[in-house]
C-alpha cells in the first residue's frame, strides 16, 4: 500500500500565494526554492520536445492561472512564486536600495520615487505593496489599456525599475537566504498614473537638448562652481547612462552645499545641472529625480560653511 505524499507547511503556503495570484487573473511560474530564477531550461538548452515541441516557450508563456496545474506544480517542492507581470496586465515598479559599490549617499529607491512625484507635482500613489528582503518595495499598478509597457531598469531614476511584459515579479509569501516576501501594504492594486505612465513611454532621449540656463545669482564662488560642474556633467556625454547620472548625482551634490549655506537659488542650480544633465542624453525625468534626491541629501546633512 502507497503512503500518501507528506507536503510541508512551507509547499502548502506558497501554493496558496499561487492559488491566491490566479484568482486575482495573475498567472504564476515556478520559481526554483529559496531564489529568484525560473525553473526549467534556458532556450540556448531547449529540446524542442513536449510543451517545447513548436519552439522554446519562456516562462512568460508558461505562466499559468489554471489552478489545477499550479497544484500539480507545487505538489512536488515549495518553489517560489513568480507573477508573469505582462500576462496580469501589471506595471511593478521596483524600487531597490543602494548596491554597496555605489557612492555613499546615493539616494535608494524609494526616496528617487517620492522625488519624482513631488517634482510632478502628484500624491504618492496608495496601492498594493510587497517588502522584498533587501529592504525595497513592489508597488504594483494595473497596466493602462491599449498600451505596451516593457521592462526598464533604472529609466525613471537610479535604483528604480520596472516590470512589464518581458519580465515577471516574486510573489509574496516566497523566500530567499536574505528573507521573505511580504505584504507591506494589503491596499487594492491602482491604475498607473498617467503622468508615470508617460515617464515610461516617452522618448529616452530628447531630439534636441535644451539650451543651457545662464546662471543669473549667486556668489561669485557659488557661481564659479556651478559653471564648473555643469561643465563636468557636459563632459560625461560619451560615458554609459550609469556613469552619466553617477557624474550627474555628484555634481549637484557639490553644488547643493551652497544652496545650503544661502549663497544660491535652489531654483538657479536645479535649472542648469538639469540642462547640463539632458545635454548627456539622460532623459528628463531621470535628470529630475537624480539631481532633486542629491539636494535633498546635502539640504539635510551638509555642514555650515564655517566648518567647510
Amino acid at each position: 500500500m502507497t503512503e500518501p505524499r507528506t507536503v510541508s507547511l512551507d509547499t502548502l503556503h506558497l501554493l496558496a500565494a499561487g492559488l491566491l495570484s490566479a484568482e486575482r487573473g495573475w498567472p504564476v511560474i515556478p520559481l526554483t526554492p529559496h531564489t529568484k530564477r525560473p525553473t526549467g531550461h534556458p532556450e540556448r538548452d531547449c529540446p524542442r520536445i513536449g510543451r517545447c515541441a513548436g519552439g522554446h516557450r519562456t516562462p512568460e508563456q508558461r505562466a499559468t492561472t489554471d489552478p489545477d496545474l499550479i497544484q500539480t506544480a507545487w505538489a512536488h517542492r515549495p518553489y517560489n512564486v513568480g507573477i508573469a507581470t505582462g500576462p496580469a496586465g501589471l506595471l511593478v515598479v521596483d524600487l531597490d536600495v543602494p548596491k554597496p559599490e555605489e557612492q555613499e549617499g546615493a539616494p535608494d529607491g524609494a526616496t528617487s520615487f517620492k522625488a519624482l512625484c513631488e517634482r510632478a507635482g502628484e500624491p504618492y500613489p496608495y496601492t498594493y505593496q510587497v517588502r522584498t528582503p533587501s529592504g525595497g518595495r513592489h508597488l504594483y499598478f494595473t497596466a493602462p489599456r491599449g498600451v505596451t509597457l516593457k521592462c526598464s531598469v533604472k529609466r525613471l531614476a537610479p535604483n528604480i525599475d520596472t516590470r512589464a511584459w518581458g519580465g515577471y515579479v516574486v510573489a509574496a509569501s516566497s523566500s530567499t537566504p536574505q528573507g521573505a516576501y511580504e505584504v507591506a501594504e494589503a491596499a487594492p492594486v491602482a491604475s498607473l498614473p498617467a503622468w508615470l505612465a508617460a515617464l515610461l513611454t516617452e522618448p529616452a532621449n530628447s531630439a534636441a537638448p535644451p539650451a543651457l540656463a545662464t546662471v543669473r545669482d549667486g556668489t561669485k564662488a557659488a557661481r564659479t562652481a556651478l559653471e564648473r560642474e555643469c561643465a563636468v556633467v557636459r563632459a560625461a556625454s560619451e560615458g554609459g547612462p550609469n556613469g552619466r547620472n553617477a557624474t550627474l548625482h555628484k555634481s549637484a551634490c557639490k553644488v547643493a552645499r551652497f544652496v545650503a549655506w544661502g549663497h544660491i537659488s535652489r531654483h538657479t542650480v536645479e535649472e542648469a545641472i538639469q540642462a547640463a544633465g539632458e545635454s548627456t542624453g539622460l532623459s528628463a525625468a531621470e535628470c529630475r529625480t537624480t539631481i532633486r534626491s542629491a539636494m535633498e541629501w546635502i539640504l539635510a546633512h551638509a555642514t555650515p560653511r564655517e566648518a567647510a
